[in-house]
């Protein structure tokens, strides 16, 4: 039997924000592929705390909630980053890879560009951060909690550097746009033991679930068809 496949949206995404409209879900369905997609804590549906310390052990929490056996992994932005540390934590859980929209971004956190995108979620955007002020209109979407929001994007990060890439050994995808302000890619393909590179021509970082060579590039990669 195939690996079901496992979807983690980005941060103020959700389920219904980000998978449901793309047709992903459906496509994998058809072919055979149980599909698990979880709004992450802090989102969508999930439990919301004001508290950033209710977040801090989410990857241990959600490697947790995983079924007996391996399973495929997609993950978008934040939810890419949570996959590789899932991965790292449990490799033995998981086969192959496709993590789209992180590159370069991974291994340079801007704790203040961070604190202006929590303050912008929770109501208070600078009016001169286009990627803050971004973030907080998909914030103010329905069943998000721009106080939750905040306090998830203040949490303690689970560490993803030297020690976590020498655990993830299965085959990554790494999928980015060329306007995608987490580029470029080659530091992440670099870190990777065994990595493939798909390029989104003129695509930006939100625009990346709904283009449709990001579709082709996790269909292909999980070997759907």
């Amino acid at each position: 039997m195939p690996n079901p496949v496992l979807l983690l949206h980005g941060f103020t995404g959700s389920v219904e924000s980000t998978w449901v409209p793309t047709g992903i879900i459906e496509l994998l369905t058809d072919a055979g592929r149980e599909v698990i997609a979880w709004d992450l804590p802090g989102h969508g549906l999930a439990d919301k705390h004001h508290d950033p310390d209710a977040y801090a052990d989410m990857e241990e929490q959600l490697v947790a909630q995983l079924p007996e056996g391996q399973v495929d992994g997609v993950g978008f932005s934040m939810g890419a980053r949570t996959l590789l540390c899932m991965a790292a934590i449990a490799p033995e859980k998981f086969g192959r890879l496709v993590v789209a929209g992180v590159g370069r971004n991974l291994f340079e956190r801007d704790e203040a560009q961070a604190e202006r995108i929590a303050r912008g979620v929770q109501g208070d955007a600078d009016d001169s951060d286009v990627h803050a002020q971004t973030f907080a209109r998909y914030a103010s979407e329905p069943n998000q909690d721009g106080l939750a929001l905040a306090a998830f994007m203040r949490r303690k990060h689970y560490p993803l550097g030297e020690a976590q890439f020498a655990k993830i050994n299965h085959p990554v995808s790494v999928v980015l746009g060329t306007e995608d302000f987490a580029g470029p890619a080659t530091p992440l393909l670099d870190a990777l033991a065994d990595s493939t590179y798909s390029e989104l021509r003129g695509c930006d970082h939100f625009a990346t679930p709904k283009n449709f060579g990001f579709i082709d590039a996790v269909l292909e990669h999980l070997e759907v068809f």
